[in-house]
Formats: C-alpha cells, structure tokens, sequence
C-alpha cells in the first residue's frame, strides 16, 4: 500500500474518523432530523385529515342549517295558511251570525208589523161594519134589523155562513200537509175554529192551517194548498165578472 502511496495507519484513522463522524451525525443529526420530518409529515397529513373532517362537517351543517331553514319555512307557510283559513272562517261566521241577526231583527219587525196591523185591522172591521150598517139604513130609507145586518158583514169578511165555509162547501177534497186562508180583515177566534174545521176535513185532517190577511182580496176567503187555490175572495169574484162582461 506505501507502494500506491498510501499510508496505513492514515487510511485506519481516517476510517476510524469516518466511522465516528457518521455515527456521530446518525446519533445526533439525522436521527432528530428524521423524527423531525416524521412528526412534521404527521402534523401535515393529521392538519389535512381534520381539513376534510371540518369541511364534510361544514357541509353537513350547511346541509342541516338548508334542512332546518326548509322546515321552518314550510312550517311558517302552514301556519299562516291555517291562520287565513281560521280567520276566514271567523269571518264567515261572523258575516253568517250577522245576516242571521239581521234576518231574525227583520222577521220580529215584520211580525210585530204584521200583528199591528192586523190589531189595526180587527179594530176597523167594527167600524166597517157600523159604516155599512149605516150607508144601508140610509140607502133602504128604513131601520134594518142590525143583528142581521152584523151577520151580513161577518159573513162577507169571513166567507162563513151558517157555521161553514162558503168556498168550500162545493170544492173538491184537498191534498196537502199546509193549508193557508187569507181573509180581508182579521178572523175572530170563532171564524178560525170553523174555517180550520172545515179546511181540515177536506185535507184528512192530517194537516196545518195558517191564516193570513189581506185586504186587497175585500172580502171572503182564499184557500192555498199547495198549488191548488179555492178563491171565494170579493176581489176573485168581481175579476170573473169582468171577464164575463168582455
């Protein structure tokens, strides 16, 4: 080896130095140096795991937060659809309550009306009937028996003679279930029942009878049942006339 010029005791130290010095940076550099860039590269792909697990998380509550914001959404549409419908249906049962006050305040006025009338009525029949009395005493020139004479308004009025109903006493049987008798003036109690009664026997009497008055038709009665009509009125009879005299 001196021959290539190489000594070796230098060559063993330099080995020797070699050897230490490579230990020595294994020990002291490149050990640290690795557990360094170990720990480094853990942080790292550690730092990228928890990236991936805040941004799944990031996802799922922005997905959650669009779930939640949905449901409240249709929820808030619900309940105010609810509350239109409930406010709409108050309405409709106030606007209901009101028209059925409305109609019952109108149905006690017009019979309150009607009653007055009617009163009204049973008051001026007497005083038709003593004006009749009257114009006919003065007409014949001579005194006429009143009570007779009353009998003769009564039963003009009432379209009742001898205690049955004229206009009925050649109609044919009736069907219904509600009969209605106008007359000019009121009936007395006494008229009804007889009027009833009769009315009642051309029906079965299985039946209601209604009275109404108006004096339009000037004396007697109009029977109304169902479609059918039995006019034995004043006006009724003075309408045929004309057509006749045509």
């Amino acid at each position: 080896m001196e021959a290539l010029g190489i000594n070796l005791g230098y060559l063993i130290v330099y080995i020797c130095s070699f050897a230490i010095i490579f230990i020595v940076l294994r020990a002291w550099v490149f050990g640290p140096l690795t557990a360094m860039m170990e720990k480094r590269r853990q942080t790292i792909a550690q730092g990228l795991e928890d990236a991936r697990i805040a941004a799944e998380a990031r996802a799922n509550a922005e997905k959650e937060a669009g779930r939640i914001i949905a449901e409240a959404q249709a929820k808030a549409a619900e309940t105010m659809r609810d509350a239109t419908e409930r406010a709409e249906h108050v309405e409709e049962e106030i606007r209901a309550q009101a028209e059925a006050d409305v109609a019952k305040s109108r149905a006690a006025a017009l019979t309150e009306l009607e009653g007055e009338r009617n009163r009204m009525l049973a008051e001026l029949r007497g005083q038709v009937a003593a004006l009749a009395i009257a114009a006919a005493q003065k007409l014949i020139g001579a005194s006429m028996d009143e009570k007779r004479q009353r009998e003769l308004l009564a039963e003009f009025f009432s379209g009742v003679k001898g205690g049955r109903v004229v206009v009925l006493a050649d109609a044919r049987d009736l069907d219904g279930q509600m009969a209605e008798v106008t007359s000019a003036l009121p009936l007395t109690s006494e008229e009804q029942e007889i009027v009833k009664r009769d009315v009642l026997a051309r029906m079965g009497g299985a039946a209601t009878v209604a009275f109404k008055v108006d004096p339009s038709i000037l004396g007697g009665l109009i029977v109304r049942v169902g479609d059918r009509i039995v006019d034995g009125s004043v006006a009724g009879q003075l309408d045929e006339l004309r057509q006749s005299l045509r």
